[in-house]
């Protein structure tokens, strides 16, 4: 074989630094179209990008070639700034250190994507944290509770 071919499927989950409600509805969709354009711009595929006031999930297509942490160290760096740049927020805004990042195969796109294009609906029953926490043990990632959140009231 001659070419290189492959599709990875990952949603990344990050929120705002101390899961502050600064993704205020009148611009947070802005935001979110900024940040599929910096996925597209890395030659990768988004597929959605949604999210509530205190935190985002960015579902992506990758290609091989394309390193898991670039991409959301991209992400981040680059929708802060832009964030920065148009005033959205008083202060400074940026994201929390850190993320999760979960694969998924080809059947399970649809699925997913329901899942993100319903944030808003969702957490009226669920909190981010019951939301993350359930990811962490559905996927069987260990973690410690006193590191998962970067808020004062845990």
């Amino acid at each position: 074989m001659v070419g290189t071919f492959s599709q990875i499927y990952i949603q990344y989950v990050f929120a705002v630094r101390r899961r502050e409600n600064l993704l205020e509805k009148p611009w947070r969709e802005e935001v979110f179209k900024y940040i599929a354009g910096i996925i597209k711009g890395k030659n990768q595929k988004p597929i959605i990008v949604n999210g509530v006031s205190d935190h985002i999930h960015v579902f992506v297509g990758l290609k091989p070639s394309m390193n898991i942490c670039d991409l959301v160290r991209d992400i981040k760096n680059n929708s802060s700034n832009y964030i920065n740049e148009q005033g959205y927020v008083k202060g400074k805004f940026s994201w929390q250190e850190g993320y999760g990042a979960f694969s998924y195969g080809h059947s399970q796109i649809e699925r997913v994507y329901q899942y993100i294009a319903n944030q808003e609906k969702h957490h009226e029953k669920k909190s981010f944290k019951e939301e993350y926490i359930g990811f962490l043990k559905k996927f069987e990632i260990q973690f410690n509770d006193k590191y998962l959140f970067d808020w004062i009231d845990q």
